[in-house]
């Protein structure tokens, strides 16, 4: 098939099928066969290898020599001046073979096929020929019942076709046996060479076989006077001469007499001369010429190598395709290298000096720096800085190693070579390597079979032997591990200061690996004799490509998973064309990545600009086996692996079911850990070695059964990594048994080494691939455009993860968080909205109720079913734009699927929230509107009366016809006041005692606790004497009786706790308190009972009870809070009584009626002095308050507008900018302040920043100016609206007016009552409004003017909306804080399920201590979770339990390791800044810090905080950059003809 050369061109019309499926009338079809236009095989591959250069030949020869076919030896001189012998072609072909000497012991002979010395027989046509010489051979080459074409012959499809170009190709097969005597043609191996066309024509090609081959064997008809002189020329050489005649019937007396004067020229004699006449069949014919080769094979032969035929070809002046000056600068470098490797082990002992144990031992320390398993007894933080310096010590030694044994000169050489000298200095190194690695592993098996056999062998021996085997193995890859390792210790050094940056010699490292990536070359990812992964190495190389691309690397991986040598490389080969390592004794180790070249015309189908594909080492490996923790590395593999595909091929031989379900359990627990984190690859099962075509439908049941084990070892899994609920495997990923399982037949078609590839793993591997194309072109739209950068951030963390024990405990994933923290802030945002919009309509819904009057207030159950609807609508929004979020192209927003729900509940919190806020504002407005109602009421009739004798001595005077002047006016005016005054009888309002009422309460609430609480509430007195501040918890509050078997140190943590509680709640209660105070109405008794009802609900929880504290806390507690509330509540309430008595505000008037009296009184009813009172006395304050009400949503909005918006987007951008602030002030008494009363420091933290941003007063004049132009708008439109409205009366103007503006304004009612007075009834009510709209400018620059005199603090106090509390809700989440070092939850909103910090601090600045030496406890959490060490407290009741079990107590925290050992820094620097002052403030000794902490610089400090918040601090770009086109060697498209694959891998 792959040899099909024939183009056919359909004919249209009838095929011979009639209409309606009936029989055709004629038998013989009334077309002609269809034309073809045919080209011979031959000429085909001529004129592909002339097209192909050198690289390309030798992929192209690999291929055919694994399908058994001939290979071209001399290619006919089409393109260059002679014929050319093609030996690099040949070099990366590698063959074993059992000779006749091995078959008992079973042993095998491997080597490269240009090296490999056989006696080489070759055959040739002299004239015409009616034998088919090929077709001849085929039959001699191959074994009985496999017949199997190696030459193309006149009898195969084309091959009857004349050859244009291939006359002169001289072809190359060879027969390697198997061992197998009965079957084996040959017992040793032979070469056969195939000469196309007539010796009498190629001369020179004749001339080159005569002279290497041990035998010739001329094909002829018959033997002229021509071909007689040609033959007779032949003698003196060694070879010898056979001739194959076909004369038909008989031999002509001609050709016998010619062939009688050949005999002693060349040495004939009869068996020299096989006839093939008509009496013989093929078959007869055959087993002569095999029993003839046999019989030379067992005489002494000449056995020459293509090498050495290299050599003669240049003697006869034939052109070597590596006659090349790169080819030969390259090879010298490869050979100066390798020309002092004899012994592998020795040799990478002495030059690779940083690999094996150096490597190694790095690799456990950094292994152990987060499982801490060697702790034992020291503290954490202490053995981890011994550790880290372990590391750096480790590296320095490294870094003291020059380079060595030919690693300047590998080194040098892609610094010095072109781009093509280095392609074939890699070749060659390649092969140099395997050649030396194969000699070794030869010789280290002969001697491991010897010593095996002998008896009393000595097993230590024999195992040291055996690590040697195992040491062996050495290729391209290890000497570019040893650059990578030189490159990551310089990197470390250099890190910590010890050289400098310019003093550096492997910076051009990284740069150099990318470009041999982008030329193919597989890149080592996981060191696999380490299981380590070189993070720093593989990070550079891959930001280094990705910048070499130009940075458009859009990637999607795809890796293969499986049991050793079933094929995985063959497999990746197959499929992509790929040269992963496959010959024997090569077993991949570790993994590789190569990266593939999308063709551009596929590049938007699939989605990505690149496939990277991983190839991995066998899981399960038999070399491994022994080793403690085979198992873990293999699951480390699986999830290292698996964690980074989209697409995981896992690849299983059918015939092994016990290594196929060790393999399943190791992937099922991989990816269980990936859906746990968010990932989930596409997995595909493919069962190699299944032929059957009935496989897939006869393996039905089978699915079903295998199916029904994932789910059981899926189980299994969740329980071995501690999840809470059962799952299945389709829990874990998307699993369709039909089409996720894949059946492929056996590579080989019979059985090597002549077996050739068999066509149906080429035509099955080919439909996988087709599937995983298409699959990748379905998944596009839902895929990310996941870039170079994308992938290395999440190697690291995945390898963060891998290192410790229990990888979804500690999985830390920086990708995550970005892409968690990119939905915090628009969530945040969407927050916002709801909130501003609640707020809007609780400030409209106010102020509508103050303009109401009291018999027609609205509903509180209709407003609060308005607010609910509202808030509902909100919240529907909110979860629209989650889903909406969770459909877009979001960056990542796969990894945080889990978190969907979260946000979910808290959007439902925040209705809730809502709903009571403005339901409660809503009550609030009522019950102060109704509160007021009879003050205003009196007030009323006060002003009525008082109206009335304003008027009477109005009437009065003009009656006397006095001409009275000003001050005989206020004189009058004076004496009629005080007259009325004393008239009025005057109500004073009654004042309360609150203090009684609050005791009154509490003895109600505490009248069932007993005869103490009773005795104690008589000794208490009077409330107003007690005061929050005051209080303080003492051990009288504990149940001592509850320690007496604990330290004292627990005792001093619950009372601890309890005057946490205790502060906790005062400051619940004291914002309550605040929020009614600051509200300005009168004091009324339910406050008290919502009080106690606060007090009561907290101290009903669960956690309080554990406290242990006695009855008489609870009561102390009541009494300092109700204290505080009793003094604050009667200041309050005489504050009202104040404001609102009657007398009071009619004094306030009594300048207004003077002046209304007077201006009457002397005729002077000015219009715009009405104007003008109007707009001082009652649109001014109402403008006012409408600025207030709006000015703190204002600020919300324009901060979150500003460059302040960063620090208040999310919890962790509000965290960086506070620690970086706290860290440029360095004060102690802040860092107290915040490490243990986080919110007090918080909050007037946010309002010092709101202070501080608007501290110059222009900007925030700028909001209040924005909302009083826009209100100012609107009145000046309603005054308009009400002119034109035809109103006759001022009175019914301003009615009209308060409408128009009832939601946005609260006109003062004394002040409007007072207006009206001034007009008489035949007021002009258009020219008043006309003089309001005139006095509008003026008032709204009063208002300004004086908004600009007050400073921002008065601003912010007086605001309705503080924005302070908007940003603390913002940034302050649930409160909850670690219950070992008290670093606050930042998981977004309040109803969370489980609380996590990005960072935890050293557990001494949270006052812990070692309670028998009294030191503060330097260790962090963090480090605690995977170390050996245990703690105890009051919630463990003095037991000590492992850190590592902390969730059976803490079970609602997820404490993570580090992500990095410099991510701690921050704290690490400010203990050792204020280690003694800590130890001071908390009267114990300072900490006993790791060494390590004090070269901390602040400089580190800083960076180590921006590292850990800066995650997702800014949202993520809509814009991709512009893309540059690049060049990679290969590019994948959807193939057109079947893959070839490449050599397998071949048992161990």
């Amino acid at each position: 098939m792959a040899r099909r050369t024939r183009l056919v061109l359909t004919a249209p019309g009838d095929h011979g099928i009639s209409k309606d499926g009936e029989e055709p009338f004629a038998v013989i079809p009334p077309t002609s066969p269809a034309p073809s236009v045919c080209v011979n095989p031959l000429d085909v591959l001529c004129a592909v290898l002339c097209c192909s250069d050198t690289f390309l030949r030798q992929e192209i020869l690999l291929k055919m020599s694994m399908c058994q076919f001939a290979l071209p030896l001399l290619l006919p001189a089409l393109d260059t001046p002679t014929c050319t012998l093609l030996l690099w072609a040949m070099r990366d072909i590698v063959r074993n073979w059992r000779p006749l000497s091995l078959q008992e012991s079973r042993g095998f002979k491997e080597e490269n096929l240009v090296l490999t010395s056989v006696p080489t027989f070759s055959f040739v046509r002299l004239g015409r020929c009616s034998l088919s010489k090929s077709k001849i051979l085929n039959k001699a080459l191959s074994p009985p019942q496999q017949q199997h074409d190696f030459f193309v012959h006149r009898d195969m499809e084309s091959g009857n076709v004349p050859r244009a170009i291939a006359e002169g190709l001289v072809e190359i097969s060879w027969y390697f046996p198997g061992g197998r005597e009965s079957s084996d043609p040959f017992q040793e191996p032979i070469a056969v060479t195939n000469l196309r066309g007539d010796i009498e024509l190629h001369r020179l090609q004749f001339s080159f076989l005569a002279e290497v081959s041990s035998a010739v064997f001329i094909f002829a008809d018959c033997i002229g006077e021509r071909k007689y002189k040609l033959l007779s020329s032949l003698q003196g050489l060694r070879t010898k001469f056979y001739f194959i005649l076909n004369p038909g019937s008989t031999i002509t007396s001609k050709t016998r007499g010619f062939l009688n004067e050949l005999a002693p020229l060349l040495k004939l004699n009869p068996s020299h001369v096989l006839v093939k006449d008509n009496t013989a069949n093929d078959s007869d014919f055959v087993t002569r010429l095999q029993d003839t080769l046999a019989h030379l094979m067992k005489q002494p032969q000449r056995a020459v190598s293509i090498e050495d035929m290299a050599v003669t070809a240049r003697e006869l002046g034939i052109q070597v395709d590596e006659d090349c000056e790169e080819c030969e600068r390259a090879r010298k470098r490869a050979d100066e290298i390798t020309g002092e490797i004899e012994d592998v082990a020795e040799y990478k002992s002495r030059a690779l000096t940083l690999q094996g144990d150096p490597c190694k031992h790095l690799a456990e320390v950094e292994r152990e720096l987060c499982q801490m398993k060697q702790q034992g007894e020291t503290p954490t933080e202490l053995y981890k800085s011994q550790l880290r310096q372990k590391l750096l010590e480790l590296r320095t030694q490294q870094n003291g190693h020059d380079l060595t044994g030919g690693m300047g000169t590998f080194k040098a050489s892609p610094e010095e070579l072109n781009p093509v000298e280095t392609q074939y200095f890699l070749k060659w190194m390649k092969f140099r390597l395997d050649h030396i690695a194969r000699e070794n592993l030869s010789k280290l098996r002969a001697e491991y079979k010897e010593m095996y056999r002998s008896p009393g062998y000595s097993p230590e021996e024999l195992a040291k032997l055996d690590k040697l085997i195992a040491a062996s193995s050495l290729g391209v890859e290890h000497f570019m591990r040893e650059l990578g390792q030189f490159y990551e210790a310089e990197q470390a050094v250099c890190k910590e200061g010890k050289i400098a940056q310019s003093q550096r010699r492997f910076t051009h490292l990284p740069g150099i690996a990318a470009d041999l990536m982008l030329s193919g070359f597989a890149l080592e990812i996981i060191d696999g004799d380490a299981s380590h992964v070189p993070l720093q190495w593989v990070t550079d190389v891959l930001t280094q490509l990705h910048t070499k691309l130009g940075e458009r690397s859009s990637l999607l991986v795809l890796s293969v998973l499986g049991v050793q040598s079933t094929g995985k490389s063959t497999l990746l080969n197959t499929m992509f064309g790929l040269q992963l390592a496959v010959s024997s004794g090569r077993c991949t180790r570790g993994a590789f990545m190569t990266l593939i070249k999308v063709a551009e015309t596929f590049q938007q189908e699939l989605g990505c600009d690149f496939i990277l594909v991983i190839d991995t080492e066998g899981l399960r490996a038999p070399q491994l086996a022994k080793l403690e923790d085979s198992y873990e590395r293999d699951n480390e593999l699986a999830t290292l692996v698996i964690g980074l595909s989209d697409i995981t091929i896992v690849n299983m031989a059918m015939e092994n079911t016990s290594e196929m379900k060790d393999i399943l359990q190791i992937v099922v627990h991989a990816f269980l850990r990936m859906k746990v984190i968010g990932h989930k690859p596409n997995c595909q099962f493919v069962y190699q070695n299944v032929s059957d075509v009935s496989a897939h439908e006869q393996n039905m049941r089978d699915r079903n059964h295998f199916l029904e084990n994932l789910n059981e070892m899926t189980k299994a899994a969740a329980r071995m990594e501690k999840l809470s609920r059962d799952l299945t495997f389709s829990d874990i990923m998307a699993y369709d048994p039909e089409k996720h399982n894949w059946y492929i037949p056996g590579l080989w078609q019979g059985v090597p080494p002549m077996a050739p590839v068999n066509l149906g793993y080429s035509e099955n591997v080919y439909e996988l691939k087709k599937y995983l194309l298409e699959f990748m072109r379905s998944q596009t739209p839902n895929r990310n455009l996941r870039a170079i950068p994308w992938f290395t951030k999440w190697v690291k963390n995945l390898w963060n993860g891998v290192k410790h024990e229990n990888f979804i405990f500690s999985f830390r994933n920086s990708l995550v968080a970005e892409a968690y923290n990119q939905l915090s802030l628009r969530y945040s945002e969407w927050e916002w909205e709801l909130r501003k919009k609640m707020h809007f309509w609780v400030c409209d819904q106010e102020t509508a109720i103050q303009n109401h009057p009291c018999n027609e207030l609205p509903d509180a159950s209709n407003l609060k079913q308005e607010a609910q609807e509202k808030v509902q609508q909100g919240e529907e929004r909110i979860v629209k734009c989650l889903e909406k979020y969770f459909e877009s192209g979001a960056k990542n927003r796969h990894l945080i699927e889990k978190y969907r729900e979260d946000f979910i509940r808290s959007t439902k919190n925040l209705t809730t929230e809502l709903e009571r806020y403005s339901t409660s504002k809503c009550e609030k407005a009522i019950l102060i509107k109704k509160s007021w109602h009879k003050i205003d009421n009196i007030q009323a009739e006060y002003m009525r009366m008082t109206e009335k004798k304003v008027v009477s001595l109005l009437e009065d005077c003009k009656r006397r016809k006095l001409k009275l002047d000003k001050k005989e006016l206020e004189v009058e005016f004076e004496t009629m006041w005080k007259e009325a005054v004393s008239e009025l009888k005057l109500i004073s309002l009654q004042k309360c005692q609150v203090s009684q009422d609050l005791d009154f309460q509490l003895r109600k609430d505490l009248e069932n606790r007993g005869s103490k609480v009773r005795w104690k509430l008589q000794e208490a007195g009077n409330l107003c004497s007690y005061r929050i501040k005051s209080f303080i918890v003492d051990n009288e509050y504990l149940d001592l009786t509850c320690f007496r078997d604990m330290r004292e140190s627990f005792t001093e943590e619950y009372r601890h706790k309890a005057e946490k509680l205790a502060h906790s709640l005062m400051d619940k209660c004291h914002r309550y308190i605040k929020e009614k105070v600051s509200s300005k109405a009168d004091y009324d008794e339910t406050y008290g009972r919502e009080l106690l009802q606060m007090i009561n609900e907290r101290l009903q929880q669960e956690d309080v009870p554990n406290l242990h504290t006695k009855v008489s806390f609870e009561v102390e507690l009541k009494l300092h809070i109700l204290g505080e509330a009793a003094r604050a509540f009667q200041e309050m309430h005489e504050n009202f009584i104040k404001e609102n008595d009657p007398q009071e505000r009619l004094e306030k008037l009594k300048s207004q009626y003077l002046s209304t009296f007077i201006n009457r009184y002397l005729e002077k009813d000015s219009c715009q002095q009405r104007a003008r009172h109007f707009c001082e006395h009652c649109l001014k304050p109402a403008l006012a308050e409408h600025v207030n009400k709006r000015l703190g949503i204002r600020i919300v909005d324009d901060l979150s507008g500003s460059e302040k918006a960063n620090c208040y987007r999310s919890r962790a951008s509000f965290q960086l900018s506070v620690l970086q602030k706290l860290l440029e002030e360095m004060d102690f008494d802040n860092y107290m302040k915040y490490i243990n009363d986080y919110e007090s420091f918080v909050k007037p933290e946010i309002r010092r920043d709101i202070s501080d941003h608007y501290g110059n007063r222009e900007s925030v004049e700028a909001l209040e100016a924005e909302i009083l132009s826009t209100i100012i708008e609107k009145v000046r439109g309603a005054l308009e609206k009400s002119a034109d409205g035809g109103t006759s009366t001022v009175s019914d103007f301003i009615a009209n007016l308060r409408r128009l503006l009832q939601k946005d304004l609260v006109i003062p009612r004394d002040s409007l009552e007072m207006t009206l007075f001034q007009f008489t009834a035949s007021a002009d009510t258009s020219q008043f409004s006309a003089d309001i709209r005139d006095s509008l400018p003026e008032l709204e620059l009063n208002l300004a003017s004086e908004f600009k005199a007050v400073n921002i603090e008065e601003k912010l106090s007086k605001l309705q909306v503080q924005p302070q509390d908007e940003l603390f809700k913002r940034v302050f989440g649930c409160g909850q804080q670690c219950p070992f070092c008290g670093v606050p939850c930042e998981a977004e909103g309040p109803t969370h399920t489980k609380h996590f910090a990005p960072v935890h601090r050293p557990q001494g600045l949270r006052q812990r201590r070692d309670h028998l030496t009294e030191t503060l406890d330097c260790s962090l959490c963090s480090s605690d979770v995977v170390s050996n060490a245990s703690f105890s407290n009051s919630d463990t009741k003095g037991e000590l339990v492992p850190f590592r079990d902390y969730r059976l107590h803490y079970p609602d925290w997820r404490i993570q390791p580090d992500p990095s050992a410099e991510a701690s820094d921050y704290w690490k620097f400010v203990f050792k800044e204020f280690n003694g002052k800590f130890a001071g403030e908390y009267k114990a000794k300072p900490a006993d810090l790791p060494e390590d902490w004090q070269k901390i610089t602040k400089e580190q400090a800083l960076e180590s905080i921006k590292g850990i918040y800066s995650q997702g601090g800014q949202p993520e770009s809509e814009k991709e950059p512009e893309f540059t086109n690049v060049h990679c060697q290969r590019a994948t498209e959807i193939p057109q003809q079947l893959p070839l694959p490449s050599l397998p891998e071949p048992p161990t």
